[in-house]
């Protein structure tokens, strides 16, 4: 899953970045409301982190504002060392779906972070299933039949976005785009890599052809 974070504390932003791509997430990080803007009303994400405040046109609370107005609806965690209850209530009517005062152990923004991808559809379940195959988000374990697959971080999230979109083809672009950084400089060939990874270690392993070519258009996950 994507996720953006605009946070003006440079520490802080790399801090947190670092964290969740240790989870498997693809991270962005943005240091003011302008490139924030940009990237949010762009770019498909699954979470926004966004602080109060920020320099450029808008504070965190207006431009979040702005996007919901957009009808940008990506859930929001909303960072801010404002803590009193009018200030939460404000961030929380201006769209914001959760809510979290500085300081905050990073275990508590890892929990809400799980919340907030869990919330939006039934699809955003913590347990995905799809035929034999299993994988719990939380937990970061994957399992064909009851068996562990022996996935790496980048594995677990290319197979999370195929599950999530699985008897859906889905193109190398888009794939690139939920699995990896913005910046991150990953061809076409690399996606077709992470497929034969994933094919070795369950089509072939296991005897099935869940992961297809979907000639023209890129991959589907497809369960018999």
């Amino acid at each position: 899953m994507r996720i953006l974070i605009v946070e003006d504390e440079v520490k802080i932003a790399n801090a947190l970045a670092r964290t969740l791509r240790g989870e498997g997430y693809a991270v962005d990080v943005e240091h003011d409301s302008d490139a924030g803007y940009a990237m949010a009303s762009t770019e498909p994400y699954d979470v926004l982190i966004l602080d109060w405040l920020l320099p450029g046109e808008y504070d965190g609370v207006e431009l979040l504002k702005v996007l919901r107005k957009e009808h940008i609806m990506t859930p929001t965690l909303l960072l801010t060392a404002l803590g009193s209850v009018e200030q939460k209530t404000q961030g929380l009517d201006a769209g914001a779906d959760d809510y979290l005062a500085k300081p905050f152990s990073i275990a508590e923004l890892q929990a809400r972070v799980r919340a907030l991808l869990r919330r939006p559809v039934a699809q955003q379940d913590t347990i995905l299933t799809a035929g034999k195959l299993q994988l719990n988000t939380s937990l970061h374990e994957a399992s064909f039949d009851g068996t562990p697959l022996a996935l790496t971080v980048k594995e677990l999230a290319l197979l999370e976005y195929l599950m999530r979109s699985v008897g859906r083809p889905v193109s190398k672009d888009q794939i690139i785009s939920h699995v990896w950084d913005f910046d991150a400089d990953i061809l076409p060939n690399t996606v077709e890599v992470y497929i034969k990874y994933l094919r070795t270690k369950i089509d072939d392993a296991h005897g099935v052809h869940y992961l297809r070519t979907v000639r023209g258009v890129g991959y589907k996950l497809e369960v018999d």
